[in-house]
């Protein structure tokens, strides 16, 4: 339990980390005439995403959910690699990635990176490391929870996005 305790706590400091990424790109994308969409879904997304980290370690204790290393070992590399498609994400999109739904006119539609094969990889990303963080140890309630209360979130956090993204026309920014 310890050392899934130490997997969650960094999960958790690397979003603390995204926050801090979030918060600049803020700022810069607002200097720049930036305009944020979405305002109304965003406690509930900070929300769901603060109880899934706090369901992962509580189901484990609580319901002493065991650690079966075949899907453990399989739910950790799962969880590497959400944290490598969000990372690429941030690092394509630059300035204007944000966990807010920000737009800054005249800035091209990015194109590149992971965009090239998906609208939306960091969702992609966030829902691969919802289903496996909390399946690293067993703990299939939060798993189920959160994936199903992510799933809709997501329906209107890409409907809130695209509707952001609409008026920005596409152009290919490759990194």
């Amino acid at each position: 339990m310890i050392w899934y305790t130490a997997l969650v706590l960094a999960v958790a400091a690397e979003r603390l980390a995204e926050l801090a990424v979030a918060l600049r790109n803020t700022r810069w994308s607002l200097a720049r005439g930036g305009t944020e969409a979405g305002r109304a879904h965003y406690p509930a997304m900070v929300a769901l995403h603060t109880a899934l980290l706090a369901g992962c370690l509580a189901e484990v204790r609580l319901a002493d959910r065991p650690f079966l290393p075949l899907l453990g070992w399989t739910m950790v590399v799962v969880v590497v690699a959400a944290q490598t498609l969000r990372w690429w994400c941030i690092r394509t999109l630059g300035y204007q990635w944000n966990t807010r739904v920000i737009v800054v006119p005249g800035l091209p539609l990015v194109t590149g990176g992971p965009y090239r094969w998906l609208r939306h990889p960091n969702y992609v990303a966030v829902a691969a490391e919802g289903l496996a963080l909390p399946l690293v140890h067993g703990a299939w309630v939060t798993a189920v929870v959160f994936t199903v209360l992510n799933a809709v979130l997501m329906a209107v956090r890409i409907r809130c996005e695209d509707g952001a993204l609409g008026s920005v026309a596409a152009v290919d920014v490759r990194t």
